[in-house]
């Protein structure tokens, strides 16, 4: 089994929009490919047809473009595989399909719902499969005249995996170790519908896994209780020897931890839980995205690698190529992780501070545009460099800055209250001239003229600058007042000191 090639696959329905815990297993597929050198396989399980939603494959094919996850082969980017669309499968699986039945392990069913609903209410807890399938209507119990009869006549049926009581099925898993679950509490899955002439999803998965060659299945928790069927329908085949080792990853779970995730909690609590904005074309609803709430796609692999798995030391903060260099299947918890959305806000605030002050100045661009501001490229940066410390979105920073591209109309009653003394109105015209009779605007020459004049004067320092902080910004925020002035200019600054006065005297 190690000397086999890593392949592993992320295999969503085109149901919906794509949750961000199938993301999580995503990425983790996409770790452990690549720290193994292996290959990441795309594969779209649509036998499901009454459940397929427009828009939702092409959904999740933007989603891990702008995540950064890359898939080597499958649906849209080709592969030897192929085809990677279950529905484009039919033939493949009939075939197998076939397989079971002339060995025996599987029959063909003709119970219909309403025989199946009474069997329900005539047995108490009723489950087809061993100690039930010998009085209903299958090939078990039926002549094959019969049987063939009815198919040949157009009867719909479906085809049951025949599953023997009473055998210990050993699953090993590599998070869990080993799970041993008897096959008495399994019931006759069905694996086919003649309905639809596809399979079920069991079959479909257990059959593409094999002829894809995966060698890894690394999946959500919620799968663990049908490895044990996967494991059999393995061994139905024959396929043992190759069959995929499993890791089934801990839950996603609510904030509280009482729960697996879903989108409620989002809503409820103010959080994305899909990656990109979601408009559900059947209820016109739309969900916010991970995205569009302004979340950096490094930020969000972060946060995600951590919710349930662990470096074993006490990083945080981890490129992807540190993570692939890190990840370890061993190092994945049993039990479910909470999702600690403020955590995820912390993680935004720290790559936005690792990433250039160019980088943030052409993403807040868009956003000063949207304001009507038309500000130089140098100016922005240097903005962004002073204030992108005190933000968690990018989004954010227009309203923790834009005293530095808008004059302020009003001034914060607190602040005029709490700083705006007496004298305020004459000191801050007597700054003002200084300012204006500068040459040298830069920001060490105001200050040391500035500090100077105040020490000169025997002023208050603190009611100088707070005084001066509101004539410019409106409240009682921002950086230091001389990174402020310095922005603005001198016509600017001695401009909004002026006006200032004027309205507070």
């Amino acid at each position: 089994m190690s000397e086999r090639k890593v392949r592993v696959r992320f295999a969503p329905s085109p149901t919906g929009a794509l949750h961000i815990g199938g993301v999580r297993t995503a990425l983790y597929n996409y770790l452990f490919a690549r720290q193994h050198g292996g290959e990441l396989v795309f594969r779209i399980e649509d036998t499901d047809s009454h459940r397929f939603v427009p828009g939702a494959e092409e959904y999740i094919i933007e989603s891990f473009k702008w995540l950064g996850i890359k898939f080597d082969e499958g649906v849209s980017f080709g592969g030897n595989y192929g085809p990677y669309r279950q529905s484009e499968r039919r033939d493949i699986y009939k075939k197998y399909v076939q397989v079971l039945l002339d060995n025996g392990k599987a029959y063909i069913a003709f119970d219909t719902p309403e025989e199946l609903e009474a069997k329900r209410k005539e047995v108490p807890n009723f489950q087809y499969d061993a100690s039930t399938r010998m009085s209903m209507r299958n090939s078990l119990t039926m002549p094959k005249e019969e049987v063939d009869k009815l198919i040949a006549g157009g009867k719909q049926y479906v085809v049951r995996f025949k599953i023997e009581p009473n055998e210990d099925v050993h699953v090993h898993d590599i998070i869990r170790g080993e799970v041993v679950i008897n096959s008495s509490i399994l019931d006759d899955k069905v694996l086919y519908k003649s309905a639809d002439e596809l399979p079920t999803y069991h079959l479909a998965n257990i059959v593409d896994d094999h002829l894809m060659e995966i060698s890894h299945v690394i999946r959500g928790e919620e799968w663990l209780p049908s490895a044990p069927l996967h494991v059999l329908l393995y061994r139905a085949f024959g396929w043992e020897d190759t069959m995929p080792e499993f890791a089934h990853l801990p839950l996603l779970l609510k904030p509280d931890g009482n729960g697996k995730l879903s989108k409620r909690d989002g809503d409820r609590l103010g959080f994305p839980v899909f990656p990109l904005e979601w408009h559900d074309p059947k209820t016109g609803e739309v969900s916010s995205g991970y995205r569009e709430s302004g979340y950096l796609p490094e930020a969000v692999i972060n946060f995600l690698a951590l919710l349930g798995w662990n470096p074993g030391n006490d990083q945080e903060i981890m490129s992807m190529d540190e993570l692939i260099k890190l990840f370890d299947l061993h190092r994945c918890s049993k039990a479910g992780a909470k999702f600690d959305y403020e955590k995820g806000k912390w993680f935004n605030h720290e790559y936005i501070l690792m990433k250039s002050d160019e980088e943030i100045a052409q993403l807040f661009m868009p956003i000063l545009k949207e304001h009507g501001i038309d500000a130089p490229m140098d100016k922005v940066v240097t903005v962004v460099g002073l204030m992108k410390g005190r933000v968690s979105f990018i989004k954010e920073l227009w309203d923790t800055c834009k005293f530095f591209f808008v004059a302020p109309t009003e001034y914060d009653e607190k602040t005029v209250k709490k700083r705006w003394k007496e004298d305020s109105a004459a000191r801050m015209t007597e700054l003002a001239d200084l300012l204006e009779s500068l040459d040298d605007f830069s920001l060490a020459h105001q200050e040391e003229v500035v500090m100077k004049w105040i020490e000169d004067k025997g002023y208050h320092m603190g009611n100088i600058m707070n005084a001066f902080r509101l004539t410019l910004v409106g409240e009682g925020k921002g950086p230091h007042m001389f990174d402020i002035s310095a922005v603005l200019g001198k016509e600017e600054t001695v401009a909004r000191m002026r006006r200032a006065v004027e309205v507070l005297k």
